[in-house]
């Protein structure tokens, strides 16, 4: 495949470099000691000089070599001259020699939509909780995520001094999941992941009705699905909009290559074309296996209170 990959495998391999440059950038700005929060909405939903950046990099980037494909990133900023600096060139050589799966070897540039979170946990990020901190890059095609990278910036932190720091893993649907080992949550443990910040009644209400042996709350859409997908939860529950389509696209994709499940709290897709609302309106429900169990649970009064997207 190596000699003229599809687009779609190019844009991917593009994406990982892009990841990791943006994941260098977290991790810069973090060192520098001079974050630049703003609040964007209030206190709960800020924006750094690291989220700025690492969108600026990685739209830059991507759009530099993919100039046809949409771009969708969760930070407005103003049209402005990218220093060269912020551009990343790479590809992963690992992606460009697999073999693109056959429905997506034919997709051109301009059908792609690539939904960017240059810094997703960006309150974790300013409050020290560094490994709920994620990059997220999905590539959306018809309205499904087909492919996701999710880069860690701080994956080990907590070793100290000589580790290897920073970690990236990506999916595609129908080619497989890769930089991660899969595991489930041993037994008929149901461990439910739910917000750390954005809590209300409803979404604790939908958290109970789960029946859940243990709950784990932390920041980070990406984050969650990295619980799920690596043995530590077996469903994130979110029952509130607030969610976006740049935290879920990526983190979807990978849940997918898996065989795992993102939707609403009904059980019904999210769409991810160009033009669709940016806000998960009617929640967030994703597992790594027994999707119909969790849906099944939501009560009733937690779907009136949600509006359907």
């Amino acid at each position: 495949m190596s000699g003229n990959p599809a687009v779609v495998m190019r844009l991917v391999a593009s994406a990982y470099t892009v990841a990791e440059k943006a994941g260098a950038i977290v991790r810069k700005v973090l060192h520098s000691g001079e974050l630049g929060i703003v609040e964007k909405t209030g206190a709960n939903d800020l924006q750094t000089l690291a989220d700025r950046l690492a969108q600026q990099s990685i739209c830059a980037s991507l759009s530099k070599r993919f100039p046809k494909i949409t771009i969708i990133g969760e930070e407005e900023l103003p049209a402005e001259e990218v220093t060269e600096d912020l551009i990343e060139n790479g590809q992963a050589e690992e992606i460009l020699q697999k073999s693109c799966p056959a429905e997506y070897s034919g997709l051109k540039e301009e059908e792609l939509v690539v939904w960017v979170d240059p810094l997703d946990g960006t309150k974790e990020y300013t409050e020290g909780l560094l490994d709920n901190v994620t990059v997220l890059i999905g590539v959306a095609y018809g309205g499904k995520p087909i492919a996701g990278i999710i880069n860690q910036p701080f994956y080990n932190y907590q070793l100290g001094a000589g580790a290897s720091l920073g970690r990236t893993i990506w999916g595609m649907p129908g080619l497989g999941a890769f930089g991660f080992q899969l595991q489930e949550v041993p037994g008929d443990r149901r461990i439910v992941t739910t917000t750390r910040s954005h809590s209300n009644k409803v979404v604790t209400d939908c958290v109970a009705a789960m029946e859940p042996h243990e709950v784990v709350k932390v920041g980070g859409a990406g984050n969650k699905v990295i619980q799920l997908v690596e043995g530590r939860a077996t469903a994130y529950v979110f029952a509130s909009p607030g969610c976006k389509k740049w935290d879920t696209c990526a983190a979807e994709a990978i849940l997918h290559a898996v065989g795992g499940k993102l939707t609403d709290m009904r059980g019904n897709p999210y769409h991810y074309d160009a033009n669709v609302k940016h806000m998960n309106s009617a929640g967030v429900l994703a597992t790594l296996r027994n999707h119909e169990y969790y849906v099944s649970r939501v009560p009733q009064s937690v779907l009136q209170a949600l509006k359907s997207d």
